[in-house]
């Protein structure tokens, strides 16, 4: 059995650790102050079609009382948090620790290699839906349940396989990926595609659709496969015919994360999701994301205006 600690108690951390900890599984959440008090008082619970879960005494542990090493860390904040995490979860990495983030993007790649060794870093992707209602409780809120991670360099591994069965005893399957970076790429295509165009729409995929904006989708995502191809990883035909029946479907009330925060007021990763492309840009001129950036930058623009951070 490995020892897991899970980075916070959040969304995505708390439906994945949560469901390892029901399976008896050796999981320890590192969580702030905060949602400590939360827990304590209401337990870890998480509502989902494929089952509930509640904990009533999930085990946690603050940044000031860590101590590791740990087999694995299960990183999910957000990108503009990394930085914050690296530093409280520091003591659990050993030499041997496997970092698996599912974070959006690539750059928290980077910079975690750059803070820990390349060799403690897994890739990851994660496909579901989940978010946290006002009591803190784990709402899955559709029947996905996708989890896939390998090393980066494709290789098989003995701790990938060892990580994989942890899940699996928890009734996830999730796939040893030998082309990990290909499907990050392919997943933040996705991903900036549909943050970049409900937030600059204010709509859903169904809105956006109704209001003749499928194109202006469609061309999103097609300046973003330049620069996925430009990095050498093209997108996989499949993986494109199902983004774009995705993001184009009549009536879809599908809304992005990214767009629910613009509508509440929330921070945004708009740097790490839709910027970060630019960066990777190796020539080339691609409207529909200077277009999505600048909305998103103008966004965080006035939110500093006003004070809200």
């Amino acid at each position: 059995m490995m020892r897991i600690l899970v980075v916070g108690a959040g969304a995505i951390g708390g439906f994945f650790g949560g469901r390892l900890l029901a399976a008896k599984r050796d999981v320890t959440f590192l969580v702030r102050e905060r949602r400590a008090a939360q827990l304590a008082k209401t337990g870890l619970v998480i509502k989902s079609k494929l089952g509930d879960v509640n904990l009533p005494t999930p085990p946690t542990v603050s940044a000031e009382t860590l101590k590791g090493p740990y087999d694995v860390v299960l990183l999910s904040c957000k990108a503009f948090d990394l930085e914050g995490a690296m530093t409280s979860f520091a003591p659990a990495v050993g030499s041997d620790t496997a970092i698996l983030p599912l974070l959006n993007g690539l750059a928290h790649l980077d910079a975690l290699a750059t803070r820990f060794a390349k060799k403690n870093v897994l890739g990851g992707v994660a496909a579901l839906a989940l978010t946290l209602d006002a009591e803190g409780h784990v709402l899955h809120l559709n029947d996905m349940l996708g989890l896939s991670f390998g090393e980066l360099d494709g290789a098989k591994s003995a701790r990938v396989a060892a990580l994989a069965a942890e899940f699996a005893a928890a009734g996830i399957q999730a796939g040893q990926s030998e082309a990990i970076l290909q499907e990050m790429w392919e997943k933040w295509a996705f991903i900036a595609t549909a943050g970049g165009i409900t937030s600059l729409m204010r709509g859903t995929v169904g809105d956006i659709v109704a209001g003749g904006g499928a194109p202006l989708t469609t061309a999103l995502y097609d300046e973003i496969g330049l620069i996925a191809a430009a990095n050498s990883h093209p997108l996989r035909p499949p993986a494109v015919e199902r983004a774009k029946a995705m993001l184009t479907v009549a009536g879809s009330p599908f809304n992005s994360s990214m767009a629910r925060d613009v509508e509440n007021g929330f921070r945004t990763e708009a740097d790490h999701v839709v910027g970060d492309l630019l960066k990777r840009a190796k020539g080339g001129d691609y409207p529909m994301i200077r277009i999505a950036y600048a909305h998103l930058k103008t966004y965080e623009a006035r939110r500093q205006r006003e004070g809200k951070g």
